[in-house]
Protein backbone atom coordinates (compact mmCIF):
# COMPACT_ATOMS: atom_id res chain seq x y z
CA UNK A 1 0.00 0.00 0.00
CA UNK A 2 2.90 2.54 0.75
CA UNK A 3 4.75 1.43 -2.79
CA UNK A 4 1.30 2.22 -4.55
CA UNK A 5 0.91 5.54 -2.52
CA UNK A 6 4.48 6.50 -3.30
CA UNK A 7 4.51 5.99 -6.53
CA UNK A 8 1.34 8.44 -7.50
CA UNK A 9 2.82 11.15 -5.47
CA UNK A 10 5.77 10.56 -7.58
CA UNK A 11 3.37 10.88 -10.65
CA UNK A 12 1.72 13.81 -9.62
CA UNK A 13 5.17 15.69 -8.64
CA UNK A 14 6.36 14.96 -12.17
CA UNK A 15 3.18 16.13 -13.51
CA UNK A 16 3.43 19.36 -11.41
CA UNK A 17 7.06 19.85 -12.63
CA UNK A 18 6.62 19.19 -15.79
CA UNK A 19 3.27 21.88 -16.58
CA UNK A 20 5.82 24.42 -13.65
CA UNK A 21 8.46 24.03 -16.64
CA UNK A 22 6.14 24.87 -19.70
CA UNK A 23 3.79 27.82 -18.16
CA UNK A 24 4.35 31.34 -17.95
CA UNK A 25 3.30 32.94 -14.57
CA UNK A 26 2.83 36.36 -13.85
CA UNK A 27 2.23 38.32 -10.37
CA UNK A 28 0.30 41.45 -12.08
CA UNK A 29 -1.77 42.34 -15.02
CA UNK A 30 0.86 44.09 -17.94
CA UNK A 31 1.05 47.83 -17.12
CA UNK A 32 0.57 48.61 -20.88
CA UNK A 33 1.45 51.64 -23.33
CA UNK A 34 -1.15 54.33 -23.01
CA UNK A 35 -2.58 56.78 -20.79
CA UNK A 36 -5.98 54.18 -20.31
CA UNK A 37 -4.04 51.31 -20.30
CA UNK A 38 -1.80 52.75 -17.39
CA UNK A 39 -5.65 54.25 -15.72
CA UNK A 40 -6.76 50.73 -15.58
CA UNK A 41 -3.73 49.38 -14.00
CA UNK A 42 -3.73 51.41 -11.67
CA UNK A 43 -7.67 51.06 -10.45
CA UNK A 44 -6.63 47.21 -10.72
CA UNK A 45 -3.88 47.97 -8.08
CA UNK A 46 -6.03 50.78 -6.22
CA UNK A 47 -9.18 47.91 -5.99
CA UNK A 48 -6.63 44.84 -5.24
CA UNK A 49 -5.25 46.74 -2.25
CA UNK A 50 -8.89 47.24 -1.02
CA UNK A 51 -9.40 43.88 -1.20
CA UNK A 52 -6.26 42.59 0.44
CA UNK A 53 -6.84 44.91 3.45
CA UNK A 54 -10.52 43.46 3.34
CA UNK A 55 -8.88 40.12 3.89
CA UNK A 56 -7.00 40.96 6.59
CA UNK A 57 -9.09 42.41 8.25
CA UNK A 58 -12.03 40.04 8.06
CA UNK A 59 -9.65 36.79 7.95
CA UNK A 60 -7.58 38.52 11.40
CA UNK A 61 -10.77 38.74 12.83
CA UNK A 62 -12.20 35.59 12.42
CA UNK A 63 -8.89 33.85 13.28
CA UNK A 64 -8.44 35.85 16.54
CA UNK A 65 -11.90 35.08 17.99
CA UNK A 66 -11.35 31.37 17.01
CA UNK A 67 -8.30 31.15 19.23
CA UNK A 68 -9.12 33.83 21.70
CA UNK A 69 -12.16 32.60 22.29
CA UNK A 70 -11.95 28.90 22.30
CA UNK A 71 -14.97 26.94 24.78
CA UNK A 72 -10.94 24.74 26.11
CA UNK A 73 -9.98 28.61 27.78
CA UNK A 74 -13.93 28.66 29.36
CA UNK A 75 -15.52 31.34 26.55
CA UNK A 76 -19.36 30.11 25.96
CA UNK A 77 -21.50 32.07 23.21
CA UNK A 78 -23.22 34.92 23.64
CA UNK A 79 -27.03 34.05 23.07
CA UNK A 80 -27.69 37.45 20.98
CA UNK A 81 -29.87 37.20 17.64
CA UNK A 82 -30.32 40.99 16.48
CA UNK A 83 -27.62 43.82 16.64
CA UNK A 84 -29.09 46.94 15.10
CA UNK A 85 -25.57 48.79 14.90
CA UNK A 86 -23.80 45.80 13.72
CA UNK A 87 -26.54 45.84 10.87
CA UNK A 88 -25.86 49.41 9.99
CA UNK A 89 -22.15 49.21 10.46
CA UNK A 90 -21.83 46.30 7.49
CA UNK A 91 -23.90 47.74 5.35
CA UNK A 92 -22.07 51.39 5.61
CA UNK A 93 -18.91 50.16 5.40
CA UNK A 94 -19.32 48.67 2.22
CA UNK A 95 -21.64 51.12 0.59
CA UNK A 96 -18.49 53.50 1.63
CA UNK A 97 -15.67 51.49 0.24
CA UNK A 98 -17.78 50.82 -3.27
CA UNK A 99 -18.15 54.47 -3.53
CA UNK A 100 -14.65 55.58 -3.38
CA UNK A 101 -14.04 52.37 -5.80
CA UNK A 102 -16.59 54.02 -8.32
CA UNK A 103 -15.54 57.57 -8.41
CA UNK A 104 -12.42 56.83 -10.19
CA UNK A 105 -13.50 53.82 -11.67
CA UNK A 106 -16.15 56.11 -13.33
CA UNK A 107 -13.95 58.72 -14.39
CA UNK A 108 -11.56 55.99 -16.46
CA UNK A 109 -14.69 54.83 -18.30
CA UNK A 110 -16.03 58.20 -19.21
CA UNK A 111 -12.04 59.43 -20.57
CA UNK A 112 -12.46 55.87 -22.81
CA UNK A 113 -15.69 57.20 -24.16
CA UNK A 114 -15.59 60.53 -24.42
CA UNK A 115 -12.00 61.54 -24.26
CA UNK A 116 -10.93 65.03 -22.69
CA UNK A 117 -8.10 67.17 -22.20
CA UNK A 118 -7.07 69.21 -19.63
CA UNK A 119 -8.98 71.89 -20.10
CA UNK A 120 -12.13 69.70 -20.00
CA UNK A 121 -12.98 69.92 -23.75
CA UNK A 122 -13.60 66.83 -26.15
CA UNK A 123 -10.01 65.46 -26.99
CA UNK A 124 -9.33 66.13 -30.89
CA UNK A 125 -7.94 62.92 -32.81
CA UNK A 126 -5.25 63.46 -35.21
CA UNK A 127 -6.07 60.56 -37.39
CA UNK A 128 -9.16 57.86 -38.15
CA UNK A 129 -8.61 54.23 -39.10
CA UNK A 130 -11.52 52.10 -39.56
CA UNK A 131 -11.04 48.47 -38.45
CA UNK A 132 -12.95 45.71 -40.21
CA UNK A 133 -13.33 42.19 -39.26
CA UNK A 134 -13.65 39.26 -42.24
CA UNK A 135 -13.42 35.60 -42.00
CA UNK A 136 -10.62 35.25 -40.46
CA UNK A 137 -8.65 38.39 -41.33
CA UNK A 138 -8.56 42.21 -40.81
CA UNK A 139 -8.75 45.27 -42.94
CA UNK A 140 -7.05 48.54 -42.06
CA UNK A 141 -8.27 51.42 -43.51
CA UNK A 142 -6.03 54.90 -43.44
CA UNK A 143 -9.22 57.15 -43.78
CA UNK A 144 -7.00 60.64 -44.39
CA UNK A 145 -3.78 58.80 -46.10
CA UNK A 146 -6.48 56.84 -48.47
CA UNK A 147 -4.31 53.57 -47.63
CA UNK A 148 -6.00 50.18 -46.94
CA UNK A 149 -4.00 47.06 -45.40
CA UNK A 150 -5.48 43.59 -45.38
CA UNK A 151 -3.57 41.86 -42.34
CA UNK A 152 -3.46 37.84 -42.29
CA UNK A 153 -2.29 35.56 -40.34
CA UNK A 154 1.57 34.76 -41.16
CA UNK A 155 2.36 32.00 -43.31
CA UNK A 156 5.02 30.30 -40.82
CA UNK A 157 1.98 29.87 -38.22
CA UNK A 158 -0.31 29.48 -40.94
CA UNK A 159 1.28 26.09 -42.56
CA UNK A 160 2.38 24.65 -39.00
CA UNK A 161 -0.98 25.10 -37.28
CA UNK A 162 -1.84 22.12 -39.80
CA UNK A 163 -2.05 18.79 -39.35
CA UNK A 164 0.87 16.90 -40.52
CA UNK A 165 2.77 19.88 -41.69
CA UNK A 166 5.40 18.09 -40.13
CA UNK A 167 6.53 21.62 -38.52
CA UNK A 168 6.48 22.18 -34.50
CA UNK A 169 4.97 25.12 -33.89
CA UNK A 170 7.28 25.69 -30.92
CA UNK A 171 9.97 26.25 -33.60
CA UNK A 172 8.03 29.00 -35.03
CA UNK A 173 8.83 33.01 -33.33
CA UNK A 174 4.97 34.13 -32.28
CA UNK A 175 3.11 31.73 -33.36
CA UNK A 176 -0.21 32.41 -34.08
CA UNK A 177 0.72 36.16 -33.32
CA UNK A 178 1.88 37.12 -36.38
CA UNK A 179 0.67 38.57 -39.26
CA UNK A 180 1.95 39.45 -42.88
CA UNK A 181 0.60 42.87 -42.98
CA UNK A 182 0.67 44.72 -39.74
CA UNK A 183 -0.98 47.89 -38.81
CA UNK A 184 1.52 50.68 -38.54
CA UNK A 185 0.67 53.66 -36.45
CA UNK A 186 2.84 56.66 -35.28
CA UNK A 187 3.11 57.23 -31.65
CA UNK A 188 2.46 60.29 -29.44
CA UNK A 189 -0.90 60.36 -31.99
CA UNK A 190 -4.27 60.68 -30.57
CA UNK A 191 -5.87 57.48 -33.18
CA UNK A 192 -9.68 57.55 -33.76
CA UNK A 193 -10.36 53.33 -34.45
CA UNK A 194 -13.83 53.21 -36.26
CA UNK A 195 -14.43 49.39 -35.72
CA UNK A 196 -17.40 47.49 -38.07
CA UNK A 197 -17.34 43.72 -39.44
CA UNK A 198 -18.65 41.96 -42.98
CA UNK A 199 -19.44 38.57 -41.40
CA UNK A 200 -20.06 38.14 -37.90
CA UNK A 201 -19.31 39.49 -35.15
CA UNK A 202 -15.36 39.79 -34.16
CA UNK A 203 -13.63 42.00 -31.33
CA UNK A 204 -10.42 43.72 -31.60
CA UNK A 205 -8.13 43.22 -28.86
CA UNK A 206 -4.72 44.57 -28.60
CA UNK A 207 -4.00 44.21 -24.58
CA UNK A 208 -1.27 46.60 -24.17
CA UNK A 209 -3.80 49.56 -25.41
CA UNK A 210 -6.01 48.70 -22.31
CA UNK A 211 -9.42 48.06 -24.03
CA UNK A 212 -11.20 45.84 -26.25
CA UNK A 213 -13.86 46.33 -28.74
CA UNK A 214 -16.35 44.58 -30.62
CA UNK A 215 -16.31 44.42 -34.50
CA UNK A 216 -20.60 44.55 -35.47
CA UNK A 217 -22.14 43.72 -38.92
CA UNK A 218 -23.62 46.94 -39.75
CA UNK A 219 -22.54 49.19 -36.74
CA UNK A 220 -19.90 51.13 -35.91
CA UNK A 221 -18.09 50.97 -32.57
CA UNK A 222 -15.17 53.52 -31.53
CA UNK A 223 -12.65 53.28 -29.58
CA UNK A 224 -9.30 55.67 -29.09
CA UNK A 225 -5.29 55.20 -27.95
CA UNK A 226 -2.39 57.48 -28.08
CA UNK A 227 1.05 55.39 -27.76
CA UNK A 228 3.51 56.69 -26.15
CA UNK A 229 6.25 53.71 -27.11
CA UNK A 230 7.79 52.77 -30.39
CA UNK A 231 7.57 49.21 -30.57
CA UNK A 232 5.51 45.85 -31.46
CA UNK A 233 2.50 44.95 -30.01
CA UNK A 234 0.42 41.91 -30.25
CA UNK A 235 -3.57 40.81 -29.97
CA UNK A 236 -6.37 38.75 -31.14
CA UNK A 237 -9.67 38.38 -32.33
CA UNK A 238 -11.28 38.27 -28.82
CA UNK A 239 -14.81 36.85 -29.81
CA UNK A 240 -15.51 33.12 -30.66
CA UNK A 241 -15.90 34.02 -34.71
CA UNK A 242 -15.65 31.10 -36.20
CA UNK A 243 -14.19 27.42 -36.45
CA UNK A 244 -10.52 29.30 -37.19
CA UNK A 245 -11.32 32.18 -34.29
CA UNK A 246 -7.52 31.18 -32.93
CA UNK A 247 -5.68 31.89 -36.30
CA UNK A 248 -6.87 35.70 -36.25
CA UNK A 249 -4.14 38.01 -34.73
CA UNK A 250 -3.51 41.45 -34.25
CA UNK A 251 -0.28 43.34 -34.84
CA UNK A 252 0.58 46.60 -34.13
CA UNK A 253 3.78 48.37 -35.03
CA UNK A 254 4.11 51.78 -33.34
CA UNK A 255 7.05 53.90 -35.31
CA UNK A 256 8.24 57.50 -34.62
CA UNK A 257 5.98 59.96 -36.49
CA UNK A 258 9.04 60.64 -38.98
CA UNK A 259 9.47 56.72 -39.57
CA UNK A 260 5.47 56.89 -39.99
CA UNK A 261 5.62 59.58 -42.69
CA UNK A 262 7.99 57.41 -44.62
CA UNK A 263 6.14 54.08 -44.07
CA UNK A 264 2.88 56.10 -45.65
CA UNK A 265 5.05 57.19 -48.65
CA UNK A 266 6.28 53.86 -49.30
CA UNK A 267 2.80 52.43 -48.92
CA UNK A 268 1.25 55.28 -51.51
CA UNK A 269 4.18 54.04 -53.74
CA UNK A 270 3.17 50.43 -53.65
CA UNK A 271 -0.38 51.54 -54.51
CA UNK A 272 0.80 52.95 -57.39
CA UNK A 273 2.63 50.07 -58.49
CA UNK A 274 -0.40 47.92 -58.53
CA UNK A 275 -2.21 50.19 -60.01
CA UNK A 276 -0.15 50.36 -63.09
CA UNK A 277 0.36 46.40 -62.68
CA UNK A 278 -3.19 46.37 -63.70
CA UNK A 279 -2.30 47.45 -67.32
CA UNK A 280 0.63 44.94 -67.54
CA UNK A 281 0.12 41.78 -69.50
CA UNK A 282 1.60 39.06 -67.51
CA UNK A 283 2.92 35.58 -68.20
CA UNK A 284 1.07 32.32 -67.30
CA UNK A 285 4.30 32.16 -65.16
CA UNK A 286 4.04 34.79 -63.29
CA UNK A 287 0.58 34.85 -62.30
CA UNK A 288 0.81 31.24 -61.51
CA UNK A 289 4.15 31.87 -59.26
CA UNK A 290 2.10 35.12 -57.73
CA UNK A 291 -1.24 32.94 -57.63
CA UNK A 292 0.33 30.66 -55.68
CA UNK A 293 1.55 32.95 -52.81
CA UNK A 294 -1.85 34.52 -52.57
CA UNK A 295 -3.76 31.26 -52.51
CA UNK A 296 -1.66 29.73 -49.46
CA UNK A 297 -1.90 33.11 -48.19
CA UNK A 298 -6.42 33.75 -48.46
CA UNK A 299 -7.51 30.34 -49.62
CA UNK A 300 -6.08 27.45 -48.36
CA UNK A 301 -7.19 28.22 -44.77
CA UNK A 302 -10.82 26.78 -45.93
CA UNK A 303 -10.05 25.13 -49.25
CA UNK A 304 -6.57 23.38 -48.02
CA UNK A 305 -3.41 23.82 -49.92
CA UNK A 306 -3.88 20.68 -51.95
CA UNK A 307 -7.13 22.08 -52.96
CA UNK A 308 -9.42 19.24 -51.57
CA UNK A 309 -11.51 21.59 -49.67
CA UNK A 310 -13.55 20.46 -46.71
CA UNK A 311 -16.98 19.40 -47.80
CA UNK A 312 -19.52 20.58 -47.84
CA UNK A 313 -18.67 23.84 -46.52
CA UNK A 314 -15.78 24.35 -48.32
CA UNK A 315 -16.24 22.47 -51.85
CA UNK A 316 -13.11 20.94 -53.47
CA UNK A 317 -10.94 23.17 -56.34
CA UNK A 318 -9.43 19.97 -57.25
CA UNK A 319 -11.42 18.32 -60.27
CA UNK A 320 -14.41 20.59 -59.94
CA UNK A 321 -16.42 21.27 -63.10
CA UNK A 322 -16.69 24.86 -62.20
CA UNK A 323 -13.40 25.79 -61.26
CA UNK A 324 -12.64 24.20 -65.09
CA UNK A 325 -15.57 25.78 -66.34
CA UNK A 326 -16.02 29.88 -67.80
CA UNK A 327 -13.18 31.83 -66.23
CA UNK A 328 -15.68 35.22 -65.81
CA UNK A 329 -17.92 32.89 -63.44
CA UNK A 330 -15.02 32.23 -60.89
CA UNK A 331 -14.40 35.77 -61.07
CA UNK A 332 -17.60 36.38 -60.68
CA UNK A 333 -17.64 34.75 -57.58
CA UNK A 334 -14.19 35.48 -56.24
CA UNK A 335 -15.13 39.36 -56.34
CA UNK A 336 -18.68 39.14 -54.90
CA UNK A 337 -18.62 35.72 -53.04
CA UNK A 338 -21.46 33.73 -52.25
CA UNK A 339 -24.65 34.82 -50.30
CA UNK A 340 -25.47 32.00 -47.61
CA UNK A 341 -21.94 30.58 -47.96
CA UNK A 342 -18.68 30.93 -46.24
CA UNK A 343 -17.26 32.37 -49.45
CA UNK A 344 -17.11 35.64 -49.09
CA UNK A 345 -16.38 38.56 -51.48
CA UNK A 346 -12.81 39.19 -52.02
CA UNK A 347 -13.48 42.17 -54.62
CA UNK A 348 -12.88 44.53 -51.79
CA UNK A 349 -10.02 42.59 -49.97
CA UNK A 350 -7.86 41.56 -52.53
CA UNK A 351 -5.97 43.66 -55.65
CA UNK A 352 -6.86 42.64 -59.54
CA UNK A 353 -3.56 41.71 -59.23
CA UNK A 354 -4.05 39.24 -56.98
CA UNK A 355 -7.49 38.05 -57.33
CA UNK A 356 -6.20 37.35 -61.15
CA UNK A 357 -3.14 35.32 -60.32
CA UNK A 358 -4.98 33.60 -57.47
CA UNK A 359 -7.83 32.26 -60.19
CA UNK A 360 -5.23 31.33 -63.02
CA UNK A 361 -3.34 29.24 -60.26
CA UNK A 362 -6.50 27.71 -59.02
CA UNK A 363 -7.29 26.52 -62.92
CA UNK A 364 -3.87 25.27 -63.85
CA UNK A 365 -3.06 23.11 -60.17
CA UNK A 366 -4.66 20.65 -57.99
CA UNK A 367 -4.99 18.30 -61.74
CA UNK A 368 -7.35 21.10 -63.08
CA UNK A 369 -6.81 21.64 -66.66
CA UNK A 370 -8.50 24.56 -68.03
CA UNK A 371 -5.18 25.57 -69.27
CA UNK A 372 -6.12 29.70 -69.38
CA UNK A 373 -4.41 32.49 -67.87
CA UNK A 374 -7.02 35.64 -66.47
CA UNK A 375 -5.37 39.06 -66.53
CA UNK A 376 -5.48 41.92 -64.28
CA UNK A 377 -7.73 44.10 -66.47
CA UNK A 378 -10.15 41.47 -67.11
CA UNK A 379 -10.85 40.89 -63.67
CA UNK A 380 -11.07 44.99 -63.00
CA UNK A 381 -13.56 44.79 -66.34
CA UNK A 382 -15.92 43.15 -63.78
CA UNK A 383 -15.30 44.54 -61.21
CA UNK A 384 -16.39 47.72 -62.47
Amino acid sequence: MKKAQMKFMMLITGLLASSMSLAEYGLNLRKGVTEFSETAYGMHTFTLWICIVIGIVVFGAMIYSIFAHRKSKGFKPDTFTHSTTAEVIWTIIPILILVVIAIPATKALIQMENPMDDDGKRMSMDMTIKVTGYQWKWKYDYMEEGISILSTLAKESNVARQKGSGIDPNTVENYLLDVDNPLVIPANTNIRFLLTADDVIHAWWVPDFGWKRDAIPGYINEGWTNVKTPGTYRGQCAELCGKDHGFMPIVVEVLSKADYANWVAEQKGVQQEEAEMVQTEWSKEQLMAKGEEVYNTQCATCHLPTGAGMPPAFPALAGSEFVNGPAEAQIDLVLNGKPGTAMQAFGKLLSETDIAAAITYTRNSFGNTAGDVVQPAQVKSMKQ
